[in-house]
């Protein structure tokens, strides 16, 4: 579809820039706002050391609120592209973008006598915007979808773990005393969890024998076991990597890049995704109202 003046053309010209990677204004964009998300982050880092930030906590707040501008901007912008904005801003990458912007301008409105503590947090949930920088990694889809494939199978393992590891706690908080650290079931899983992972932080320690034969063998127990996510997420990596057929194509209704390569409208919103043509469904009704018309008199 040609590229028209007006706002029309001025919308498509925004969206090949900000949602595509295939012109050189398009990679412009893309590096600048990497750079953007990389000092962003590193200003967030930073002023959490507090020698830089009572040195240099005046620069980061001028970076911070320059960024927050930026990041405001950018989200507005691509809001104005699409057609389908709520959609958009319910995906993750318009989640991130309003994580991204929204405590800093909280924090002009939360009283912060009251609040130190809630400020702080939102201060620090603008870190999200990291998470952006997936959006710049191609293979970063592919790790997503394995996640997505192995959710159930690991949820299913993580529940077994976990009754695993509440059996072992009640066993040791029945055989321990209470001075070795076992003092109630809870505290008893904290140490299971840390004697499964091999971790073993060495603040509770069994000190009957029977109580050590059974850390043994819980350990040889996590040492069997911990690969299993592993297995299970590297497979379905390998069904990923095999059943790779989808584009990066962004949609110009809603902003969703993942399509199969055949596909010709959008999953999320039904738009058409061939922006070099027109969509078929609107010649047919050009055609309809055309052959519905009237045919035209003599007077």
């Amino acid at each position: 579809m040609e590229l028209r003046p007006g706002p029309e053309g001025l919308r498509s010209r925004l969206f090949h820039i900000i949602f595509e990677s295939d012109t050189p204004a398009a990679k412009g964009f893309d590096i600048a706002l990497i750079a953007t998300i990389l000092l962003g982050t590193a200003a967030i880092l930073l002023d959490s050391v507090l020698a830089y930030h009572q040195r240099f906590g005046t620069l980061f707040d001028y970076v911070e609120w320059s960024l927050t501008v930026l990041f405001t901007l950018e989200l507005a912008l691509r809001i104005y592209c699409l057609e389908r904005r709520s959609l958009y801003l319910k995906s993750f990458y318009g989640i991130v973008d309003m994580l991204a912007i929204l405590p800093a301008w909280l924090v002009l409105v939360i009283p912060g006598s009251q609040g130190l503590v809630i400020i702080r947090l939102l201060r620090v949930l603008r870190i999200f915007r990291i998470l952006r920088l997936m959006e710049f990694v191609g293979e970063a889809q592919l790790l997503l979808d394995a996640v997505k494939r192995s959710a159930h199978q690991i949820l299913l393992f993580f529940l077994s773990i976990l009754m695993v590891v509440t059996l072992f706690a009640a066993l040791m908080y029945t055989i321990e005393p209470a001075s070795a650290g076992f003092s109630s079931i809870p505290r008893s899983i904290y140490w299971a969890i840390v004697s499964m992972t091999t971790v073993g932080y060495g603040d509770i320690v069994p000190v009957t024998a029977l109580g050590q034969a059974i850390t043994v063998l819980l350990m040889l127990l996590g040492y069997s076991i911990i690969a299993v996510p592993t297995g299970v997420f590297s497979a379905q990596v390998i069904r990923s990597i095999r059943a790779e057929r989808y584009s990066d194509e962004a949609c110009p209704g809603c902003g969703h890049d993942h399509h199969e390569k055949r596909a010709y409208y959008c999953l999320l919103c039904g738009t058409w995704l061939d922006e070099n043509s027109e969509d078929p469904r609107l010649a047919e009704d050009k055609d309809a109202d055309t052959d519905e018309a009237p045919p035209a008199t003599d007077t």
